[in-house]
This record gives C-alpha cells, sequence and structure tokens, in this order.
C-alpha cells in the first residue's frame, strides 16, 4: 500500500527540483543576455566615444542622435556596401544582421531603458 503512494511523491519531488532549478537558469540566462547586449553596444565607444559624440571632424560622427531605426540602418547600409565608409563597411561585416539590430536597440535614441554606452561600461 505505502509503494502506491511512494512513486507520485518521488515524481512531484522530482519534478519541484527540476522547476526550481529551471528558474535559477532562466534568471541568469537573462542577466547573461543582457550583458551580451551590452557588451556589442560598448564596442562602439572605441570610434564614437562613451557619450556617441564621436570626433566628428576626425571622422568619427555622432550616433548618439539616432533612432534604433536610422542606427540599423546605416549599420545595414554599411553591411551590404551601399553606404562607403573608411572602416564600418569592414566592421559591420563582422557583425550578424542579429548582432547589428542588438547593437542599434541598445544605442538608439528612441529606447527609454538604454543608457548611452556611459552608463554600459
Amino acid at each position: 500500500m505505502r509503494m502506491k503512494y511512494l512513486k507520485p511523491i518521488l515524481v512531484a519531488s522530482a519534478l519541484v527540483s527540476i522547476s526550481q532549478w529551471s528558474a535559477v537558469a532562466l534568471a541568469q540566462n537573462a542577466d547573461a543576455s543582457k550583458l551580451y547586449n551590452r557588451s556589442l553596444a560598448a564596442t562602439c565607444a572605441n570610434c564614437h566615444g562613451t557619450d556617441g559624440k564621436g570626433v566628428p571632424e576626425g571622422g568619427m560622427p555622432l550616433i548618439n542622435n539616432l533612432s534604433s531605426q536610422e542606427m540599423l540602418k546605416k549599420l545595414m547600409d554599411y553591411k551590404s556596401g551601399s553606404l562607403e565608409g573608411t572602416i564600418m563597411p569592414q566592421l559591420a561585416k563582422g557583425y550578424t544582421d542579429e548582432q547589428l539590430k542588438t547593437i542599434a536597440n541598445q544605442l538608439g535614441k528612441n529606447n527609454k531603458e538604454a543608457a548611452w554606452i556611459v552608463d554600459i561600461l
């Protein structure tokens, strides 16, 4: 008689344990994903500065005034070769389309949650 109830209890116990591990894993994945997104966006600081103001007279344009859509269009145009530049075409080709979308979403001025790179670093 006791064995009849033991199996469902063990199964329920295992399911509860697995669900707790899953919750922790999801939280860690969300943090890792956020860090990954921010690190992609931070790569722009090398040339455009941590505030996105760049050095316009030195060939590094202001980018902190662009919306996510405008930034993505420029990045994709650099990648395709329809927009010329000195280094940006080569850099853009090194990213997947999804990575470029992430960068644009992180840095675009219409993203209320995204602080500029100065807050990312």
